[in-house]
């Protein structure tokens, strides 16, 4: 499942994530879920007919990245691998565990998203990437984001979101599957 919120030229999606890691650090083997949270750079297309045709809308490149993820094998609800990466482009750097983001990642998280513009300072992003209202309708859109990454995570630990490929085996070694 994939929800997306755009203001002007800052958008923030998020969805379910099953992943593998094919190449995993210690301490990080075996299969995870949860919900992947980006803050990404939006750009509306010009329109491709009349003044009523649909919008092109492209949802560019990350600038922030919270994996709200635990290990599939672990307790239900720990978020035990919890992180966040900084962003080269459109990769994703190592894991980065944060103190406040294992205990309250929620939170964690919204208080990230209610300072745009110290997200993108920690980020390495410049503060003109965003358009001048954006800071301000993602601050008032927080709870509705936080809503949603709570459905997620709700349809995580209830089995219905963030599963195995369709037909994998129990020797799978490599998985994503989620919209991010």
């Amino acid at each position: 499942m994939l929800y997306a919120f755009g203001f002007e030229r800052i958008g923030v999606v998020a969805s379910d994530l099953y992943f593998i890691d094919p190449h995993p650090t210690p301490g990080q083997e075996g299969a995870e879920h949860g919900v992947r949270l980006e803050v990404r750079l939006l750009r509306r297309e010009p329109l491709t007919g009349t003044i009523y045709a649909a919008r092109p809308i492209v949802v560019d490149r990350p600038l922030w990245r919270a994996d709200l993820l635990e290990s599939v094998d672990g307790p239900a609800g720990s978020l035990d691998r919890a992180h966040h990466p900084r962003f080269d482009g459109w990769n994703p750097g190592a894991r980065v565990f944060d103190e406040e983001l294992s205990t309250a990642p929620l939170d964690w998280v919204a208080g990230k998203l209610t300072d745009l513009d110290a997200l993108l300072a920690e980020a390495g992003v410049a503060a003109d990437e965003a358009g001048p209202h954006d800071a301000a309708e993602l601050r008032s859109a927080t709870p509705d984001i936080m809503a949603a990454v709570r459905r997620l995570l709700d349809g995580v630990a209830k089995g219905e979101l963030a599963r195995p490929p369709a037909g994998a085996g129990e020797n799978l070694t490599s998985a994503r599957v989620s919209w991010l």
